[in-house]
């Protein structure tokens, strides 16, 4: 890469890790962006004695060859991310919408979770007789439950409040899942009430397995865009999160619950 190009690209990533300090909480997504930003800017400040180790014979050839397969292997993560969410696309015979939460604002939607409740609106405004649930507990710095403020917002749009069931008590998307099943269950529905879940995208690869993992045998997935200024910490952490679900086959439980709990850190401060 020229030298030029190397500079611009580590002055691009500053701007936009410093654009994030002020348009989002810390997590592990604006954390990846960060350390992206310090080793392209390192490397740009430093470039003929890095490059030089680099290329050596000896441990800096080790190391260049390890960023270097990391880096491929990371690069399909997140190829894989960005086209799973579209593998599994409501039939419209669905007879619940799940809408997953991602964060409030004080009392209100995050941008990310806006997109999420628009694409729920559409899908819900167009089938009517659908149950729609709002899924969401309440986070530290969040004035009310995500569930409730979900819902708030649904019907400020003009669905119907007797459309609406809130659950508010959910900390993550294995969560978010089971306590809906336990409110179908008590209106009636049970496992194979086919359903469709709304998510970001990025998201709604790992989350119909979560679905899956709950019990609901017939789930499709309703995929809602990703504000630009998310795509970058999203996609980052959600590949680096979907190889922990590929090992671990949990987000929020096993024998490394603290590193999920720092990756996840709450979902309202990633999900901005």
């Amino acid at each position: 890469m020229p030298l030029t190009l190397l500079y611009l690209l580590a002055a691009a990533l500053v701007i936009y890790s410093i654009g994030l300090v002020f348009t989002s909480n810390f997590n592990m997504g604006n954390l990846m962006v960060w350390l992206l930003a310090a080793v392209v800017t390192v490397y740009a400040i430093w470039h003929k004695p890095l490059h030089a180790w680099l290329h050596a014979p000896g441990l800096g050839r080790v190391v260049w060859w390890g960023l270097v397969v990391g880096g491929i292997l990371y690069a399909l993560l997140i190829g894989f991310v960005a086209v799973s969410g579209y593998t599994n696309p409501p039939t419209g015979q669905e007879k619940v919408v799940i809408v997953l939460g991602a964060g409030l604002r004080r009392d209100k939607p995050s941008t990310l979770l806006r997109y999420r409740l628009d694409k729920a609106y559409a899908y819900a405004a167009a089938h009517p007789d659908v149950l729609v649930i709002t899924s969401g507990g309440q986070g530290r710095d969040e004035w009310i439950p995500e569930g409730q403020a979900m819902r708030e917002y649904l019907i400020a749009k003009g669905l119907d409040p007797e459309q609406i069931v809130a659950e508010n008590a959910s900390t993550s998307t294995e969560e978010n899942f089971a306590f809906s099943l336990e409110i179908l269950r008590q209106r009636g529905y049970d496992e194979s009430t086919p359903i469709v879940y709304v998510s970001n995208a990025f998201h709604c690869y790992r989350a119909g397995h979560y679905a899956e993992r709950a019990g609901f045998t017939t789930v499709t997935a309703l995929p809602a865009a990703t504000p630009w200024r998310s795509v970058i910490p999203c996609y980052l952490r959600e590949a680096l999160a979907l190889a922990y679900y590929w090992v671990f086959k949990t987000s929020a439980s096993g024998p490394m619950h603290a590193l999920v709990g720092f990756l996840d850190l709450n979902k309202r401060f990633f999900y901005q």
